[in-house]
């Protein structure tokens, strides 16, 4: 299992790295052309071609069921922990600081990391259930939902902040589209070389996820952000995967069903966190220090849930 976990973090670890060195030789609008290009095409992108080409096992339709109310139980334990943070604090959290808590509460990081690892411990033919659960993730969660979060807290004090703004926002979310023109399309035939270069976007799309990622880790002002991202990590990484495999398991799900969707549901705050932060003008030192916290809490939770289930 070792073997396993050092191969799927291997990219992780050296485009992490590379960010984080080669910051001090990039401009410093990079992250935020970075941020705003993995927005508005990578991923979009690989939305598209995941739409395509996955072939999705009839019993594992109830996945996005319990993906939704996961994603649910994510922002109303986040929403319950900045209540609990704000009663200690002397003066009130500014919006964008309860905006990423939110969204690195909600939010893992099924995409990057999940398809990454979960095939590792789940059978190819389980497998689709992962898959599910992550696009249900992109779609509902980080580009329906997270959109909303991220929205309504980085526009508070602007007059254009009323709920027709978030659900404007919500439908011009590229990564949407791209999801309803990819379902749209599976039965058209196109050239193998473009079919390719899509599935291949991943290849651009995760390193890039990555290197945004080592740039704002960086950029971490002081051990302020690290505490507080105790919050989001804790909750996404133990509360959240301990909740979903209770329930599932009470629904009568066994075997490797149930692992992927405990895997999946415990994956750490998710790097798209740091692309909506970029968007929407919230603190990405709080979403960057919720990735990393939670990335060490969820290596060492890994065999745990392996174990039990």
């Amino acid at each position: 299992m070792l073997d396993r976990l050092v191969d799927a973090y291997a990219p992780l670890i050296g485009w992490t790295g590379l960010g984080i060195v080669s910051v001090r030789f990039l401009p410093t609008s990079f992250p935020y052309w970075l941020g705003r290009g993995l927005y508005w095409i990578g991923v979009p992108i690989e939305i598209f071609s995941l739409a395509r080409q996955t072939t999705f096992d009839e019993r594992a339709q109830l996945a996005p069921a319990i993906t939704i109310g996961s994603l649910l139980l994510g922002l109303g334990l986040g929403w319950l922990s900045l209540q609990i943070w704000q009663k200690l604090q002397p003066e009130p959290a500014p919006p964008g600081l309860k905006g990423s808590l939110l969204i690195s509460s909600m939010l893992g990081n099924t995409g990057f990391v999940g398809l990454a690892i979960v095939p590792f411990f789940v059978s190819e033919t389980d497998l689709s259930w992962a898959v599910l659960y992550s696009v249900t993730q992109n779609v509902f969660g980080t580009y329906g939902l997270g959109v909303i979060v991220s929205s309504y807290y980085g526009r508070q004090g602007a007059a254009t902040n009323r709920w027709w703004t978030q659900f404007q926002d919500l439908l011009r979310v590229p990564s949407l589209w791209g999801f309803a023109l990819g379902s749209l399309t599976r039965s058209w035939q196109i050239p193998n070389v473009v079919e390719t270069s899509l599935h291949a976007s991943i290849w651009v799309v995760i390193p890039g996820a990555f290197i945004l990622m080592g740039i704002r880790l960086s950029q971490i002002q002081g051990w302020q952000s690290l505490k507080l991202a105790l919050l989001p990590a804790i909750v996404k990484t133990i509360v959240m995967p301990t909740i979903v495999g209770i329930a599932i398991t009470t629904m009568g799900m066994r075997g490797d069903p149930r692992l992927g969707l405990v895997l999946m549901s415990g994956m750490p705050c998710a790097f798209a966190g740091l692309i909506l932060a970029e968007e929407y003008n919230l603190n990405g030192n709080l979403v960057a220090s919720s990735i990393i916290v939670s990335t060490l809490i969820f290596l060492a939770m890994i065999p745990v849930w392996i174990y039990i289930y």
